[in-house]
């Protein structure tokens, strides 16, 4: 009861989704439509998280009922957001019929700094003077956890102090404050607007506020607040003495001026209108966001489902995601981002030579489902990738030719004798276990980049070895994947099922096994995976076990369309019974097939498949993991790096071969 009550608070302060994200590599922030600030990861961005909740409000002159928090929609302020263009800044208009005061505010990380900025111009559109009391109530749970923390009020630095073991968070402003609460009942204090000067408490939340007086009509009044994060007390209250020794336009022009030279420095997009250029650019800037500065591991998303209430969490850093981003890293000139993440996630690898399936970023493992041989095959193939993209750099193929030997070593033996194809495993939506295509396929380009790294060593034996390992796989795809039936390659083989489904399987007339476990228990196994998922795309793209002009891809292909399409909205499904948060379609799996079709020349159907994607933006300009299958509207994770990188690598697809 107590956990479904914890959950039920959260998901009140914490929807899933969410509008933007600002940060720095290092801190990484979720916000809003009407800004408010729903989470914080420092000094990582996948762990750990600190904010419980953090508000912005206003009393208005001599306006009854308290204060009036103009990050809420409910309370009838009206909301126009977006990022400033060409950076990682957020900022929100907030405006309401019964007030005359208009709150612009500006939300971003300082570059190279444990610092976040929140950005106020106060804007009177009355025709008298008003004062204005500014309230920011901050509540933070540091590490994500509930218990034992102090807020308390450092007099001497004019500043809230929020901390817990090793993680500080101090909140201040260069105008000094007028008010303050720590603890001792903050929320109610801010909300009545009396602050009762309570000055340290053992509690996580605190508020401040500040008194501007008579703001003409017309006139501007600019409020900066500081939220500056530090290993202690004193290294927090530090960043914010460093916070206060610029002036706010300062730190912005810094910000601006870092963001202008990544997007000046990376790779132009190769062409298309206005709103392609525009995605490409956002698709840039937020990948950047979900590459760690410090470790340089990518990655899936913010993490919005802490509680695992809807699915087994997305900040962490997959193998099979990394694939795709680092490629799309190359192409956006962003490789030193995927030499990075290489270097890292040789220490993820496991001992036998295995990657499991997701990470932290210091490289421990996460939790998981089991292995999935696509993880660590997928890596192989993208050092491959990367090593091609930069030039052959011999001194990276000095540091990854023992992981891609002992990587290569393990693929070799998973293979199964019987089929020829990896043995069980997870699948890459990790939620079934067989012998799949695409893990198959994974593995096969995982085999054909280490056997291309052991010639670059001189390594003969070797590549004959992982290279006969991977032409036996796609072999065995061709001799024992092909579904006749529905003109499509069998999703896979082996497939582990519960006895119910197995014992109405078997009545069907399926075929199967039931094959004896280890203390008695029995794993329940039919013969095929039938069903068409998009997946099975990988076989060509990116993988090419198999060409894209065999008619077997081709025919693949179109039953993928014929079947995934989502009916209502368009849009590509992941496979034919998908009932994850619905059934919706996907970015990336729609942007999937946009590069098959690019592959196969037909480049119309190519560019509607990515108009597709960028039609479905969100308003920031985002692009989610999927779009509601009834509304169109955006449905589940923002932003998804997978989803960009998709886009990234389909916007050069097609502008390749002169098709954009």
């Amino acid at each position: 009861m107590i956990k479904e009550l914890q959950l039920q608070q959260h998901l009140l302060k914490k929807p899933y989704l969410v509008d933007a994200i600002a940060g720095n590599s290092a801190m990484l922030v979720s916000l809003g439509q009407t800004g408010r600030l729903y989470r914080l990861w420092w000094p990582h961005i996948d762990y750990p998280q600190h904010v419980d909740e953090i508000r912005t409000g206003l009393r208005v002159g001599t306006t009854p009922g308290g204060v009036t928090w103009f990050d809420d929609l409910s309370a009838g302020w009206q909301h126009t957001a977006n990022y400033v263009p060409r950076t990682n800044a957020y900022r929100v208009t907030s405006a309401h019929s019964d007030y005359p005061i208009t709150v612009e505010q500006t939300d971003y990380a300082v570059p190279g700094q444990p610092l976040f900025v929140r950005g106020y111009r106060l804007t009177n559109r009355g025709n008298e003077a008003t004062n204005v009391e500014f309230y920011h109530y901050s509540s933070f749970r540091i590490m994500d956890n509930e218990l034992y923390m102090t807020t308390e009020f450092a007099e001497k630095q004019d500043a809230l102090l929020h901390f817990r073991h090793q993680y500080a968070f101090a909140v201040g402003s260069s105008e000094e404050c007028t008010g303050y609460q720590a603890g001792s009942g903050a929320w109610n204090g801010a909300a009545n607007g009396n602050l009762n000067g309570n000055q340290i408490d053992m509690q996580p939340d605190g508020a401040m506020k500040w008194n501007i007086a008579a703001i003409a009509p017309g006139q501007s009044v600019d409020l900066a607040v500081y939220i500056a994060a530090g290993q202690s007390r004193n290294d927090a209250l530090a960043a914010l003495t460093l916070a206060k020794s610029k002036h706010y336009e300062e730190w912005y022009a810094e910000m601006v001026t870092y963001w202008s030279d990544y997007l000046a420095n990376a790779a132009p997009c190769p062409g298309g209108n206005e709103e392609i250029v525009a995605l490409y650019e956002r698709s840039q800037l937020a990948m950047k966001l979900m590459a760690d500065e410090a470790t340089g591991t990518i990655v899936a998303a913010p993490e919005f489902d802490e509680y695992f209430s809807r699915c087994g969490g997305y900040a962490y850093s997959w193998g099979r995601d990394a694939a795709f981003v680092t490629t799309a890293f190359n192409k956006a000139g962003l490789g030193s981002l995927s030499e990075k993440f290489y270097d890292w996630s040789i220490t993820a690898q496991e001992p036998d030579g295995s990657w499991q399936q997701r990470h932290y970023h210091d490289g421990s493992l996460a939790p998981h489902w089991g292995l999935q041989i696509d993880e660590g095959s997928s890596l192989i193939w993208g050092m491959w990738e990367y090593y091609l993209h930069s030039g052959e750099q011999e001194s990276f193929l000095e540091r990854v030719w023992p992981a891609v030997e002992k990587g290569a070593a393990f693929l070799v033996q998973y293979l199964d004798p019987e089929t020829g194809l990896p043995m069980p495993s997870r699948d890459l939506w990790e939620e079934r276990e067989a012998e799949h295509t695409y893990s198959a396929a994974a593995v096969y380009g995982g085999l054909t980049a280490a056997a291309s790294f052991a010639k670059r060593k001189g390594k003969d034996q070797l590549f004959e070895s992982w290279n006969k390992a991977a032409q036996q796989i796609a072999a065995s795809i061709e001799a024992s994947c092909w579904n006749e039936s529905k003109g499509s390659y069998y999703r896979g083989l082996k497939l582990t099922v519960s006895k119910e489904a197995y014992d109405a399987a078997i009545a069907r007339g399926e075929r199967g096994f039931v094959q004896q476990r280890d203390k008695g228990y029995e794993r329940y196994v039919l013969e095929f995976d039938p069903v068409v998922d998009i997946s099975l795309l990988g076989i060509s793209v990116p993988f090419n076990a198999i060409p894209a002009d065999s008619p077997r891809m081709a025919k693949t292909a179109d039953a993928i369309e014929r079947l995934l399409t989502s009916p209502k909205v368009g849009g590509i499904r992941r496979y034919e019974d998908d009932n994850y948060i619905g059934g919706n379609p996907w970015i990336l799996t729609t942007l999937w097939l946009s590069h098959y079709r690019t592959l196969q020349g037909r480049y119309e159907d190519a560019r509607k498949l990515l108009d597709y994607a960028v039609k479905h933006v969100t308003s920031s300009g985002l692009l989610p993991e999927q779009v509601d299958q009834e509304t169109g509207e955006t449905a589940w994770v923002v932003p998804l790096t997978w989803s960009h990188a998709m886009f990234v690598l389909a916007v050069h697809m097609l502008a390749e071969r002169g098709e954009l």
